[in-house]
């Protein structure tokens, strides 16, 4: 019997949740410890704005991933790049099609709009798993390093 994934978007009451995923995200990623009230606030704020959108994967009522999209302005290409972001998948669900689900469930909502020329999203270089992913899932390597400085 197949598995039913249902995507939704966030809603205030998700916080908790997502707060959780993404001190998971951190941590696993990048050994990094988030701080609660910065993320939790963040996560807030996220949620109410036009250009930031997080969606919730369920599976029988659990919450069980999660992604957020924001976007980005392409002088380039007179468009809109929605940049994928904060993706996890709790470790019990993993290699169940979660994040598939949540990917095309975005990328139906790219080809709604005709202004999104295309999705991105950046993953740690020793990711081979995520890397593999998302290969599965037609998406290519840019070429693009990304580089940081904190303000």
């Amino acid at each position: 019997m197949p598995i039913e994934i249902k995507i939704r978007e966030a809603v205030k009451s998700d916080i908790p949740v997502l707060a959780e995923f993404n001190q998971a995200l951190a941590k696993e990623t990048e050994d990094m410890q988030l701080n609660p009230e910065t993320l939790a606030l963040g996560i807030t704020n996220a949620l109410t704005r036009d250009e930031c959108h997080y969606f919730i994967a369920e599976l029988n009522g659990e919450v069980v991933g999660q992604t957020m999209i924001t976007y980005e302005w392409s002088d380039w290409r007179n468009g809109i790049m929605w940049w994928i972001q904060s993706v996890f998948v709790s470790p019990e669900h993993r290699g169940k099609g979660v994040f598939r689900v949540l990917f095309r469930h975005v990328e139906q909502l790219a080809k709604k709009h005709p202004d999104v020329k295309a999705l991105r999203l950046y993953v740690m270089q020793n990711n081979l798993s995520g890397k593999n992913t998302y290969t599965a899932l037609g998406m290519n390597d840019s070429g693009y390093v990304v580089y940081e400085k904190e303000g």
